[in-house]
């Protein structure tokens, strides 16, 4: 549980940051078998775009929802539908989660298809 709750201390810091700036924001989780991005109004009341491994049409493409090849495949994903929501600029929430392995690559994917942050 000591784990859990120095994440859920990190991710509150984050948000509490980015609502101070207004921004609309991409907020990621991740679970062992799948991983889920959002991008989320400033006001945090309305999800604008999101993708998940659990999508049908990502599951085609992907043997396994847990892996590094899975978040960067979303990373792509939810920076088109950013695009064509007509979103270019978003504060990046990663929920507490260390910017490292499925996190980095998301992010990485993301900007590499047109996403600033």
């Amino acid at each position: 549980m000591i784990n859990f709750d120095a994440r859920q201390r990190r991710a509150r810091k984050t948000r509490a940051k980015i609502a101070e700036q207004r921004a609309i924001r991409l907020s990621i989780h991740r679970s062992n078998s799948h991983i889920y991005a959002q991008i989320i109004d400033a006001s945090g009341a309305k999800v604008l775009v999101s993708a998940s491994t659990l999508e049908p049409e990502v599951r085609k493409e992907l043997k396994n929802g847990g892996n590094v090849a899975a978040a960067a495949a979303i990373g792509k994903r939810i920076a088109e539908k950013a695009k064509q929501a007509g979103i270019e600029t978003v504060a990046f929430d990663r929920s507490g989660f260390k910017y490292h392995g499925r996190i980095k690559a998301l992010a990485d994917a993301a900007r590499e298809n047109g996403l600033v942050f």
